[in-house]
């Protein structure tokens, strides 16, 4: 098992980024999802939890097997997808990823949006053995390094300039300086309990999330001029309509159609999953979820490694 923290940074507040994530989600999960991979919505909809009160269920199916390292590919079906199972209690989230080809490998995400800018030392509640085993990674959205393949001129933001918010370009050592900034804290935990592969996979995975964690979240701000001013209702119906595009999409191939019984047919309404929960218990808890979140020094341990 492979647990790091991330955190990263917006100039942005909590509330505004609420707003700017959905609607980066949705964008983002659209134009991935082309030539029959990419993003299905199978469920979205209101949820309840008994500590952490009213909040939003979805899940998806993310197909992606031509875009896997060939090491994989040799040892997966030639058409596959990955289940995300996510519980928005906005501020507090959880995400589960889950593969029925690979029983023995899971992604769970437990993020929490603060106003500050990365300093809150225990913010999530990780016991004193999760903290011995954790690894905080800061991602900087204007200058860490991006994969070549993923780079856009227009989310650059270094280069980009905000009209409607008069924020950006963003400069080195920016965090120090901003006002308003934000802070995504992800715990993220990889296990694949495989000899022989777990290692390889893990650091994998990791470095993939990390990636897309960094493009996801320079998007969000490159895009605040598409998103700045929507209300609630406004990035819903937004979010509705992407949703309805990009299943057509998906499922508009034949190798798509073929998946499995439960995927729907172009046009219908998806059957729900197998893996649909039960609100509001059904999802994956830590032995300890909550904590003080009091602003500290950020651990001395902290590391920054080699996104490649």
């Amino acid at each position: 098992m492979l647990m790091k923290e991330y955190r990263i940074c917006m100039p942005l507040t909590v509330e505004e980024y609420r707003i700017g994530q959905l609607y980066m989600i949705a964008k983002h999960s659209q134009e991935q999802s082309m030539k029959g991979e990419g993003v299905e919505v199978v469920r979205n909809e209101p949820c309840e939890d008994e500590e952490h009160g009213s909040g939003r269920y979805t899940e998806k199916r993310i197909h992606l097997s031509s875009r896997l390292p060939s090491w994989i590919r040799a040892v997966v079906p030639r058409i596959f997808y990955i289940t995300e199972r996510a519980w928005n209690f906005y501020p507090h989230t959880i995400t589960e990823y889950t593969c029925s080809f690979l029983p023995k490998f899971i992604i769970l995400i437990e993020t929490k949006y603060q106003n500050n800018k990365g300093i809150s030392c225990n913010c999530l509640g990780l016991t004193e053995e999760e903290l011995a085993q954790r690894e905080v990674d800061f991602i900087d959205i204007a200058t860490d390094d991006i994969p070549d393949k993923q780079y856009q001129a227009s989310e650059d933001c270094t280069k980009f300039k905000s009209k409607k918010t008069d924020r950006g370009p963003l400069a080195e050592g920016w965090r120090d300086t901003h006002d308003p900034i934000m802070c995504s804290y992800k715990l993220v935990t990889v296990k694949f309990e495989v000899w022989g592969l777990q290692t390889r996979v893990e650091a994998f995975a990791h470095r993939a999330i990390r990636d897309i964690l960094l493009v996801g979240h320079r998007q969000a701000f490159a895009w605040v001029d598409e998103w700045y001013g929507m209300t609630m209702d406004d990035v819903r119906d937004f979010e509705q309509r992407l949703q309805e595009e990009t299943n057509q999409r998906v499922l508009a191939t034949p190798s798509s159609e073929n998946l499995s019984m439960t995927t729907a047919s172009p046009g219908s309404t998806p059957e729900p999953s197998p893996l649909a929960p039960s609100p509001p218990m059904d999802f994956p808890r830590r032995k300890s979820s909550t904590g003080s979140g009091t602003p500290t020094d950020a651990p001395s341990t902290s590391k920054q490694p080699d996104p490649q």
